[in-house]
């Protein structure tokens, strides 16, 4: 272990504390006081250009930079417990420094090999305490750890950005219930305005991303939170400022909401957290870019998040899912009523099974409302999942909230049992700290049952899907499913969430859609939905977005009708060997480069803004390769479903121009000739 340029060897704390610091001695009656002195540590990422400093005085603070410019200014960080303050007026016994570079074998990522390099700042202190932080060559993050004996009481943290002029920021606002301010759905749009803009003592959830100078970017975020509330940002107390709040610990709840899915809380306590004395906490991030295209592949999330606890994996198999709520059940062309039927997920499985699409799903109406241990008449679930057997194709069952929590254990065993493959899990927003919990037992209940968990009306991910593997998705994104309700600008939010959201984890967004529309004759149609953006864009997200549980969201009757695009679907994976951001523009566009085996693929994207870009082919190994590419048609700014698929040659090394129509986007499968 490295130690601190300012620490030598010692036998006592004293001794290390007079060796570490500057200080003054104040004579007290029989002897010496110590008084608080000035102390400062740095750190460096592993390529020098990202400093982060900690200052001692009376209070705790840090800051940044990146390649000597301003990132977080000087801001204060503390632990406030029921009996004590950590990190106000606290006396340092000891540092270390250390340089860690090794590499991560992920599972189920973008990447199956992530390469962890960094360095270490250990600060310990008097009252059983420290603050570790780790810097990057691409962002930095700390953490509080305790190392009490008794169990704690957390009332609040003291988590503070603050920034040395007024970036524009772009930050989700919460919603606004009248009852709580922290039950939330985490799938609001993106403000975009100054930080002296932001509304005073409203919150925004994370992450948020603020604009600096020279085009630099910095990410808030958080990771690894275990048994703790969520981070939600709001206005600081200081010109230029961000800050931390947490919601307080539920007291009281009761049920509500959707077919009464959800619980509510009605009262929650003066603190946030009952957790063990001896523990680490969540990691405080900030993820740096220098290019607006490094946000698109950034792992330091998964890279902060706990090891997996599970010991054998091979059970976990995510792929697509052919989808039944956002179309509405609304096949045609057969000889039965469709809707929650045996019928219909036959037909569902069918069309799974033709197109190797590996899971279906039933979505809510299969169980009575408000139950999950029973189902509808019309539905022999039995009969459905020996069907998908047959066909090979897994089934996977929708659950609300409430129901799955207060019956966990049986509902875990029977639907394993039975040969369920996983359930999509919704309408939990919160993320206070008995929320997290939940996510966190029903994870481990989940692997011991060997299923698999989509977590929907969920907020962002931290590292669980690290942590628990079988965790394949979450939603905590405002996706496809809202424009059955809603005129959202998609195109611009398409183009701003890969850069902004998906640096946290994987997004349940349920692409898919065969109707496709400009942004003059688009409208939102709950029964029969219709995409904003061209058909290509929609493609595209296949590629674009990280999804290892992807969802088919139009149904098969659409997609029959449409086989060249349900075929490229088909074929792209959900999780890959290798990631290369080629090219993006937050809220602009975005273009993103996957490599599964020696086949890759591509995925390009727009805004309303027709577009000319010339990607590089850089990433393909020496060597002669055939495409298929699908590419907006001539006539797509007009008619959203026109597209060209053509297939081309193409050699390492070269680039090609593509081009996008207004919210249009461009797609390829690319491999190797033989």
């Amino acid at each position: 272990m490295k130690k601190s340029e300012s620490s030598l060897p010692s036998s006592s704390p004293g001794t290390q504390l007079l060796k570490h610091l500057p200080l003054i001695l104040i004579f007290s009656g029989n002897g010496f006081l110590f008084a608080q002195s000035t102390s400062t540590f740095s750190q460096l990422s592993p390529d020098s250009q990202i400093e982060i400093k900690v200052n001692i005085q009376d209070q705790i603070t840090w800051s940044v930079t990146n390649h000597s410019q301003q990132v977080i200014s000087s801001s204060p960080i503390a632990l406030h417990l029921e009996k004590e303050v950590l990190g106000v007026n606290s006396q340092l016994v000891d540092s270390n420094k250390k340089e860690v570079n090794t590499t991560i074998d992920a599972i189920n990522y973008k990447k199956d090999v992530i390469k962890d390099r960094y360095n270490e700042l250990t600060l310990e202190f008097r009252d059983n305490f420290g603050l570790i932080f780790r810097v990057y060559n691409s962002g930095v993050a700390y953490r509080f750890t305790t190392n009490k004996k008794e169990d704690i009481t957390v009332v609040s943290e003291d988590v503070n950005f603050n920034f040395s002029a007024d970036h524009m920021v772009y930050f989700p606002y919460a919603n606004d219930p009248a009852n709580d301010v922290y039950q939330i759905s985490f799938e609001n749009l993106y403000e975009y305005v100054p930080l002296s803009q932001m509304v005073k003592d409203t919150l925004a959830f994370a992450p948020v991303l603020v604009e600096l100078e020279k085009g630099m970017k910095a990410a808030i975020t958080e990771a690894d939170l275990e048994s703790y509330p969520g981070m939600f940002i709001k206005a600081g107390t200081k010109k230029y400022s961000l800050k931390g709040e947490f919601a307080g610990y539920p007291l009281e709840e009761e049920k509500g909401g959707h077919n009464g899915l959800q619980s509510f809380v009605t009262k929650r306590a003066d603190y946030i957290a009952k957790t063990r004395g001896t523990r680490k906490f969540p990691w405080r991030v900030i993820i740096i870019s220098d290019e607006d295209k490094e946000l698109l592949n950034n792992d330091m999330i998964y890279k902060l998040a706990a090891a997996s606890r599970i010991e054998h994996t091979s059970w976990i198999e995510p792929g697509k899912v052919a989808w039944d709520w956002w179309n509405d059940w609304n096949i045609s062309g057969v000889d039965f009523r469709a809707g929650i039927n045996t019928e219909t997920y036959k037909y569902y499985t069918d069309f799974a099974a033709e197109y190797n699409i590996e899971n279906i799903l039933l979505d809510e109406g299969w169980a009575p409302k408000g139950e999950i241990l029973n189902t509808i008449p019309e539905i022999h679930l039995e009969e459905i999942i020996k069907y998908a057997e047959s066909k090979d194709v897994g089934v996977w069952l929708w659950s609300g909230y409430l129901p799955l929590a207060q019956n966990m254990d049986e509902a875990l065993a029977t639907y394993s049992r039975m040969g369920v493959k996983g359930l999509k899990v919704d309408f939990m927003n919160r993320d206070d700290q008995k929320m997290v919990d939940f996510y966190y037992e029903l994870s481990r209940k989940a692997a011991e049952h060997k299923l698999m968990l989509d977590f929907h009306g969920s907020y962002k991910p931290t590292g669980l899907q690290r942590t628990y593997p079988n965790v394949v998705n979450f939603e905590g994104v405002r996706g496809l499913e809202n424009v059955k309700w809603s005129n959202t600008d998609f195109p611009l939010y398409d183009t701003r969430v890969p850069f902004i959201r998906m640096l946290a984890g994987p997004m349940d967004y349920t692409p898919g859609a065969m109707k496709n529309a400009n942004r003059h004759n688009f409208r939102a149609v709950h029964s029969a939905p219709m995409s904003q953006g061209t058909r290509v864009h929609q493609l595209a997200l296949y590629v674009l977005y990280e999804a290892p549980f992807n969802m088919l969201a139009d149904n098969p009757t659409n997609y029959k009708k449409e086989p060249e695009s349900t075929e490229f679907i088909a074929s792209v994976p959900t999780t890959f060997d290798e990631t290369v951001a080629l090219d993006g523009k937050v809220g602009e566009y975005a273009a993103i480069a996957r490599r599964k085996g020696e086949t890759w693929y591509v995925g390009a994207i727009t805004n309303w803004d027709a577009r000319n870009l010339e990607l590089g082919l850089s990433f393909l190994p020496a060597g002669k390769y055939e495409a298929v590419v699908f590419k907006d048609g001539i006539n797509a700014d007009r008619e959203a479903t026109d597209y060209v698929r053509e297939v081309i040659d193409l050699s390492s090394g070269e680039e090609i121009e593509i081009y996008m129509a207004p919210g249009g986007g461009w797609a390829a499968k690319i491999y190797p000739v033989k």
